[in-house]
């Protein structure tokens, strides 16, 4: 892996780092039937059954958690000899069978009585996150109460009924990614099988596939919900759902999207000559400087102020970056003054930084006269800087104040309340950022090609899918102070998807005053759901 990709995964990795029992499988009956394939993991579930109020309605409900088996992409089906495999184990040896599997861990909810409803599938990011964040903190029937943008004190924490979960306009499905919470992967090259752009959504695809099959909802209203890199996820998974499953699905929701890490301001110091990251990123230093105060001049209304920067990020600060060393200096003094007017940051640090600031430099200047690094997944959030003198911010603030609770809270209810797993080590996040594959194969690329010389880039996919499925709508959620995936750099991807401009119109913009996890504020999340239920009501090609 070359550094610029390891760059990105790096960075959201640390971002939300601080944040199954063997069956051998029977050998079939009848001698003339080939032996069942030996499998590590098998299927299971339990149930429960609870009751959630939302707008005012008591909603009851069955919970399921579970767990299904799934494949890599060139799995080969062909049974084997489980009794061969059973022997080589006895013996010491490597069974005969070393496929790569892995059994991935959901929560499904159902309406009781519902009748034909939506279904939506939900996962976080990392790559290498647990789904808990969206399941605990957004849409899942219980929400742990956590402080908006400061330190939640330690346990005993808070875990109340949500009243903004999405049960009341959809059937809801959580899923771990294989090898996070309670998923697991086992078996030859599984890393290599499922620690991947491609492998990875492939998995998802099987697992949803498989879904509906389980429970019968091949017929239902269909939508994908990622956050983070779960939007990387849904780009991927949409199109293999629709081309190569032929699965239409009603909607994709994305939140806190990246779609090209060509974009990051993790570390684009690295890709030099590419400077779009710098602009795409300016709006978001400004909400932050607003909100801690940081500005030279007083800016009343947030959203006119941000329209403004984004004026100036795309049209004189990009042609300032565009002259590259022909800047003419009177010109470039110019472009740091106002860079200091939209960010509060020194004039003689932008000057020395070449008008080019990452996200990690921000974070770490903004308010070090306060001795306090800024947030990267939420910039509402400050902490103690580790080290005054370094050049970049060495930790979030928002990952360590909220980590603890959502992971002790998670833990409580799955144990509790779901009956899954008592025994079971929960796994929030697996560091993945040295093993995993960033390549990808886009839309049309022959069979061995993938984009590997640049950073991943899966806008195609998503423009993929809907050119084949015209109808499929698409939601793009995103917070202002959100540092890990700028909200202007989303709202640039979708204006540049590579299809007819007349899809365009399938596409809504939702904003909140809030970070990466939007939800983390108590009013954005009202948003959210509103939002989400009034997209799925749309959408879903239900009778009125």
């Amino acid at each position: 892996m070359n550094q610029d990709r390891m760059g990105w995964l790096v960075g959201l990795y640390l971002a939300l780092a601080p944040l199954a029992a063997s069956a051998a499988a029977e050998p079939p009956a009848g001698g003339d039937k080939p032996a069942a394939r030996s499998e590590p993991f098998k299927a299971e579930s339990t149930s429960s059954n609870g009751t959630v109020t939302v707008g005012g309605r008591k909603i009851a409900y069955e919970a399921v958690a579970g767990t299904l088996v799934v494949h890599p992409k060139d799995w080969d089906d062909v049974p084997h000899d489980a009794a061969a495999d059973a022997h080589a184990k006895d013996a010491g040896e490597e069974a005969k069978n070393p496929t790569a599997v892995a059994s991935m861990f959901y929560v499904a909810y159902f309406k009781s009585g519902g009748g034909v409803r939506p279904v939506t599938f939900i996962y976080n990011g990392g790559p290498g996150s647990a789904t808990l964040w969206l399941h605990m903190g957004a849409f899942g029937p219980r929400r742990v109460v956590t402080a908006s943008d400061t330190h939640t004190p330690a346990a005993p924490y808070q875990i109340a009924e949500n009243p903004y979960s999405l049960l009341d306009a959809s059937d809801l499905v959580f899923i771990d990614a294989p090898g996070t919470g309670f998923s697991r992967v086992a078996g030859k090259d599984k890393e290599k099988a499922f620690f991947g752009i491609d492998p990875d959504a492939h998995a998802f695809a099987e697992f949803i596939s498989q879904f509906l099959t389980k429970y019968g909802r091949w017929n239902s209203p269909k939508y994908l919900f990622g956050e983070s890199y779960g939007t990387t996820r849904s780009a991927v998974l949409i199109n293999e759902l629709e081309n190569e499953r032929a699965i239409d699905f009603n909607g994709v929701m994305l939140l806190s999207q990246i779609l090209s890490f060509d974009l990051s301001a993790d570390s684009p110091v690295r890709n030099p000559g590419i400077d779009m990251p710098y602009e795409t990123v300016l709006p978001t230093y400004a909400a932050t400087a607003w909100y801690h105060h940081k500005l030279p001049g007083g800016h009343a209304d947030l959203k006119a102020f941000l329209a403004e920067v984004e004026g100036f990020a795309m049209g004189e600060y990009a042609q300032a970056l565009a002259a590259g060393s022909e800047l003419d200096p009177a010109r470039r003094e110019a472009i740091a003054q106002k860079l200091h007017d939209y960010t509060g940051l020194p004039v003689d640090y932008i000057r020395k930084a070449d008008l080019r600031i990452d996200g990690g430099e921000f974070r770490q200047t903004l308010q070090i006269a306060d001795d306090l690094a800024t947030g990267r997944l939420d910039s509402r959030f400050s902490g103690p800087t580790l080290d005054p003198l370094s050049q970049r911010a060495e930790y979030d603030p928002q990952a360590s104040a909220l980590a603890s609770a959502y992971v002790s809270a998670f833990n409580d209810y799955a144990r509790k309340d779901l009956h899954f797993a008592a025994q079971e080590a929960f796994k929030p996040s697996i560091p993945l950022y040295m093993t995993w594959d960033a390549s990808h194969r886009q839309p049309g690329q022959p069979a061995g090609v993938r984009s590997g010389r640049q950073g991943a880039n899966v806008m195609p996919d998503l423009a993929n899918a809907m050119k084949r499925n015209p109808n499929l709508k698409v939601q793009l959620n995103y917070g202002y102070f959100d540092l890990a995936t700028p909200f202007y750099q989303g709202i640039y991807e979708m204006h540049h998807l590579p299809m007819p401009a007349s899809l365009q119109k399938n596409i809504e913009y939702r904003a909140y005053e809030s970070g990466h996890m939007v939800y983390a504020v108590e009013s954005a999340l009202a948003e959210l759901h509103r939002n989400a239920v009034e997209f799925i009501d749309k959408t879903s090609n239900l009778p009125k």
